[in-house]
């Protein structure tokens, strides 16, 4: 995984092609650069979207806390930013990005979306198993991972 911080271009015409709700978020849907898991669903406000884009680095808006922070400022599972996309309606987000760290949620995981509550019959796996971190060398972003059973 490369360590990636590359500011995207942001302005005014760029940010108005998301239409935040009447609570002046929007949902974004984290994505793993790398095989596509869905790391997480956060909201962002006009000031975390675009702090988001001029820092190359995932903000978002805290609901519980009515602030902004950046991800990994304390448990250091930083997402750098490869891609932002928005949807047909404007209405929501999707961040591309490269996933350093532990994982992106709280609990451990490599994803927020860690657990399985049904499957179709025959319908395989659409991606591979969460991960998580079994050894990373002192002082690096390196990780092993293995994925979970």
């Amino acid at each position: 995984m490369t360590r990636m911080q590359n500011p995207i271009a942001v302005d005014d015409a760029v940010l108005s092609a998301v239409r935040f709700g009447e609570n002046g978020l929007v949902p974004a849907v984290v994505q793993e650069a790398e095989h596509g898991t869905v790391l997480t669903v956060a909201y962002m406000n006009a000031e975390s979207l675009r702090r988001t884009l001029e820092s190359g680095r995932t903000w978002f808006f805290s609901r519980s806390r009515q602030e902004l922070w950046p991800k990994g400022e304390t448990s250091g599972a930083v997402q750098y930013v490869r891609e932002v996309r928005v949807d047909c309606d404007g209405d929501a987000i999707v961040v591309v990005v490269d996933q350093h760290g532990d994982g992106a949620c709280h609990t451990g995981s490599w994803s927020c979306f860690a657990r399985v509550i049904g499957t179709g019959p025959g319908v395989a796996r659409a991606t591979p198993a969460p991960r998580r971190v079994i050894s990373r060398p002192a002082g690096t972003d390196e990780q092993r991972l293995t994925e979970e059973d």
